[in-house]
């Protein structure tokens, strides 16, 4: 579970709920047509971004990756992927039935193996693999933008819809101030969901991307040089390539000890 994101956002609207109370009434902040118009003007512009296929599938992707995705760090799958060649020197192709694995889609790396397919059939469907996981987390980061960039468009309209109605009871003087907070909740509303739920997950997936692409392109590596049955320090030794100058030292020196 990601910490970092529930414990931010949490903190954010504890902060802005605290501010409300010391300055007045929670109900002073809540107005339906408001919401109505963020959100559902939000959605209904994403829409025509996107096919509601893929809106879904985004929000179930972004949503499972920014608050549930345990990281797996390149350390960890460079020791695991010596491990598993360490077990195929010792037990055959068959013997890496029984191991147990982290990642999905090593996971599938190994049983190709274990299932005698050849070296480009296993490159191919790896690469295949990736490649689709990693459309659906752009996907999943395009669409939170749209949304994101949506909202605070919304939030103006909103208010400016509360205006012209506020300018139509001019005529009333006790209705100004009410019409206009009201006119200015929208505003508010927008920028909230965009800069306390939909940019900062935007960020947040963007640097999953990068860490997953990393890790995938490493396991697709790991696995080929499995394949061809390779020793696992040497397969440990081209894996940490993919790694920050800093964690090969590290890695290094412990192999060394």
């Amino acid at each position: 579970m990601d910490l970092a994101t529930i414990i931010g956002m949490i903190s954010a609207f504890v902060i802005i709920t605290i501010a409300i109370f010391l300055g007045g009434s929670i109900n002073q902040f809540m107005d339906l047509p408001s919401a109505l118009i963020v959100l559902g003007g939000g959605l209904a512009a994403t829409l025509v971004r996107f096919p509601l296929s893929s809106i879904l599938s985004a929000f179930a992707t972004g949503a499972k990756l920014a608050f549930t995705h345990k990281k797996i760090e390149p350390r960890d799958l460079v020791e695991e992927i010596s491990g598993l060649a360490e077990l195929q020197r010792k037990s055959g192709p068959l013997g890496l039935e029984s191991a147990e694995i982290t990642d999905n889609n090593l996971n599938k790396g190994i049983q190709y193996i274990a299932d005698g397919y050849d070296h480009e059939l296993i490159r191919e469907s790896m690469e295949r693999e990736r490649d689709l996981y990693l459309n659906r987390l752009s996907e999943g980061k395009r669409v939170y933008a749209a949304l994101g960039d949506a909202a605070p468009a919304f939030g103006m309209i909103g208010t400016l819809v509360g205006l012209v109605q506020m300018l139509a009871t001019m005529d009333d003087p006790s209705t100004i101030g009410p019409s206009m907070a009201i006119a200015l909740l929208t505003t508010l509303y927008g920028s909230v969901i965009a800069n306390v739920v939909c940019l900062p997950l935007v960020d947040k997936l963007d640097a999953k991307f990068e860490v997953e692409e990393l890790n995938q392109t490493l396991i697709i590596d790991g696995v080929l040089q499995i394949k061809e049955n390779k020793s696992p320090s040497l397969i440990k030794e081209m894996l940490l390539a993919y790694m920050p100058e800093q964690h090969r030292e590290e890695m290094l020196a412990a192999a060394a000890a």
